[in-house]
């Protein structure tokens, strides 16, 4: 940004719409606001006014709204022209803006500029377009949190415990006689038990909040003709797969969003897997593999009237070790028999009629149990990302080397740094240029 650095955008999604947007931010807007209203706007209150051009002539008619700096969005001085929302007439009041010497925002610039201004820190910051694209009602509900500051409290509140323990430590360094005595009078021993324990609660509420976010990526794997794309109809609602009797139908992955308890879940179905002359079922069975290296679960599905055969369990040697899987026996229809958990010490077994819809809600507790969500977590909870998460981690990480070192308080003391600098980057205190520039390219225009 520069002095006299004025942004502008259209704020509101193209296309048609009753009302349109166009959003001016920057330090010095008078030029603006005369050049595009030909009057002064009295601050934070909505006035009806004629948008001109540079003739004078009537653009269009609406809604002007001036907050002076800093009580804004951005911190800075801004106009907002809520006008009719026809593309041609939002093109002209941008047009119009940049003629009076604004230039056209950047993806995020907005936001990046309250970000910059201390109107919200960065967490705050990604809650925004976290918002914005929320798949479910309770992913909105935890990005708004996240927006209003929940997550950055949680991790104030964990800087704040951390800072206190390194002045803590960092005097002792002054008095290396006396070390060992000053921590045990200070309890250092008791404080940094209870930074652990405070930093695994937040970790494990973060892991919530990122898979609230980032949602579950979900295989449906299996032999031939055993229900797959049954089941991912059945799952969505919808015909979104074709079904047949003759093995091999599905030649390659078919992708799906749903719901399951607010969790974003994206349904893989996927060709099925066995030995094949075909070279089109060979490529499709090559990308279902594919499919499976990058999903959180894999559900393999297997036909109850056949029961597991050599063909199945070959497919689950070929699995990653480390990739959770849950095992569906579909076709009870055919048996006779009722859904539910198998009966046995696997709990990860869910039977099933895919036909009859008899066992799904089995299977969507199941998947929500596999994958590791609490059901009581979706009260309070607030949305996290994945940088996020690994930043608790390494946090954590260096916390647990700290509390390993009793002897060396200088090591100690860089353990803890280096803590504080990990929860640092979640809220911006130590976020690199090149991080900030990724985070805010990925938002909309506009904002």
């Amino acid at each position: 940004m520069t002095e006299n650095d004025i942004i502008a955008a259209i704020a509101t999604a193209p296309g048609r719409s009753g009302i349109g947007v166009v959003r001016i931010s920057g330090p010095h807007l008078d030029t603006v606001i005369a050049g595009v209203l030909g009057k002064t706007l009295p601050p934070r209150r909505a006035a009806l006014a004629d948008f001109l051009d540079a003739r004078g002539d009537v653009i269009d008619q609406g809604i002007a709204l001036y907050f002076p700096a800093p009580h804004s969005y951005t911190g800075e001085a801004v106009l907002e022209l809520h006008g009719h929302g026809g593309p041609v007439v939002l093109r002209l009041l941008l047009k119009r803006a940049l003629e009076l010497g604004a230039r056209p925002a950047q993806p995020g610039e907005f936001t990046q500029r309250a970000y910059l201004n201390e109107k919200l820190d960065l967490a705050q910051a990604e809650s925004v377009a976290d918002l914005i694209d929320a798949a479910t009602a309770e992913a909105a509900r935890g990005a708004l949190r996240s927006l209003r500051g929940a997550f950055s409290e949680r991790i104030n509140e964990l800087l704040r415990v951390l800072i206190e323990l390194r002045a803590l430590v960092e005097a002792t360094l002054d008095f290396p006689d006396e070390e060992l005595e000053f921590i045990k009078q200070a309890d250092g021993h008791g404080r940094l038990a209870a930074l652990k324990g405070k930093l695994a609660e937040v970790l494990a509420a973060s892991e919530q909040g990122s898979l609230l976010r980032e949602g579950m990526h979900v295989v449906l794997a299996g032999q031939p003709n055993v229900g797959k794309s049954s089941l991912l109809n059945r799952l969505a609602g919808e015909d979104l797969a074709i079904v047949t009797e003759i093995p091999g139908t599905t030649r390659d992955a078919v992708r799906q969003s749903i719901n399951v308890e607010g969790i974003p879940t994206h349904i893989i179905d996927t060709a099925g897997l066995r030995e094949s002359g075909d070279p089109v079922e060979r490529i499709g069975i090559a990308r279902t593999w594919a499919a499976i290296e990058q999903a959180d679960l894999v559900v393999l599905l297997v036909d109850a009237t056949r029961g597991e055969t050599a063909a199945d369990l070959e497919i689950v040697a070929k699995l990653p070790p480390a990739l959770p899987r849950l095992r569906v026996m579909n076709k009870i229809d055919l048996l006779g028999r009722p859904a539910g958990l198998d009966s046995g010490n696997d709990a990860n077994t869910v039977w099933l009629s895919a036909k009859t819809g008899e066992g799904i809600d089995l299977l969507r507790e199941a998947l929500l149990r596999v994958i590791g969500w609490r059901t009581s977590a979706g009260e309070g909870l607030f949305m996290a990302r994945e940088r996020h998460v690994q930043a608790l981690r390494q946090a954590q990480a260096h916390v647990e080397r700290a509390a390993q070192l009793t002897g060396g308080l200088e090591l100690f003391a860089e353990e803890l740094r280096l803590a504080q600098e990990a929860l640092g980057t979640i809220t911006g205190e130590f976020t690199p240029d090149d991080l900030l520039g990724e985070i805010f390219s990925r938002f909309c225009i506009g904002k």
